[in-house]
């Protein structure tokens, strides 16, 4: 069996995990463009785990300016199987209170300016996207929030907007009335690229605000986003550290297919691919194009 490695894409909070041990701070290239920052090697446990920084540190990149292709790509040459997406989101729902937790199982893709695919013209691929998490990795966080006491829902609809700016209440409310459940600006394209990638993922959503449907609470603002998420770091901290002691350290066989998705998605015959595109894909698609 292939050994795990578990990748965690996040924010500044993830540097100092408790047990981090071998840490050091890797440039790995991308021929989709420039990931985010460094990659940092490290272990916990023995477990390989591989942390980037989403909007590089000290938070330099907006969401619409984070090269998502490039990101991906450079988890997956770092050996990166499993991926586990660590972000703030705003909640559409009573039920989910700042400081909650979730585990989207489901998303809505209103993002408009950013690159959603490795395929496209020389080589045309569509991965399935029905079930776009990891049933594995969302039990093991299940079980790991579990352990360190920390308030988290599993399942719901994942609304990834644009951005920079915030809903408005018409957006907001519209959102809601379309059940979802969460609202933020980084899970996608990001789902869809790990799909491709053949890498297992799941969706930490960190609820820091209401957005700004909710009557009985002020709109959301950067202030407010960041008194929450000082709050959630320790346990954001703890839940992906109790994560890497259970992780499996040999990786099992996705139920849902995740890490044979390209197997039965690339319709371009081997005659008419393009030869340069077919090299920039060496690391996400390498297995099953040879």
């Amino acid at each position: 069996m292939v050994q795990s490695v578990l990748g965690i894409v996040g924010g500044s909070g993830f540097y100092n995990l408790p047990g981090l041990a071998h840490a050091e701070w890797r440039h790995i290239e991308s021929p989709w463009g420039t990931p985010s920052d460094a990659i940092l090697f490290a272990d916990i446990d023995g477990l390989p785990i591989r942390f980037l920084p989403r909007h590089g540190r000290g938070h330099k990149l907006s969401p619409s300016d984070i090269d998502y292709r490039a990101n991906v790509d450079a988890l997956k040459r770092a050996g990166v199987t499993d991926l586990v997406s660590v972000s703030a989101c705003g909640s559409l729902k009573k039920k989910y209170k700042p400081g909650d937790f979730v585990l989207p199982d489901q998303f809505i893709d209103r993002t408009f300016a950013r690159k959603t695919s490795f395929f496209g013209k020389g080589c045309v691929a569509h991965v399935a996207m029905g079930d776009p998490t990891s049933p594995l990795l969302h039990k093991a966080l299940e079980n790991a929030a579990k352990s360190e006491k920390i308030k988290m829902h599993r399942g719901g609809t994942y609304l990834a907007m644009e951005g920079p700016q915030f809903s408005t209440r018409a957006e907001s409310n519209l959102y809601r009335s379309w059940d979802c459940d969460v609202i933020g600006m980084t899970n996608m394209p990001e789902a869809k690229l790990a799909r491709e990638a053949e890498l297992c993922y799941a969706s930490v959503a960190m609820v820091t605000d209401y957005d700004c449907w909710h009557d009985d609470h002020a709109h959301v603002d950067v202030a407010a986003i960041i008194k929450v998420m000082q709050e959630n770091t320790g346990k954001a901290q703890r839940l992906v550290a109790r994560l890497a002691r259970d992780f499996p350290r040999e990786h099992p066989a996705c139920p849902i297919g995740s890490d044979k998705a390209l197997e039965v998605a690339i319709i371009t015959p081997p005659e008419a691919r393009d030869p340069e595109l077919l090299k920039k894909l060496d690391a996400v698609a390498g297995r099953v194009l040879g």
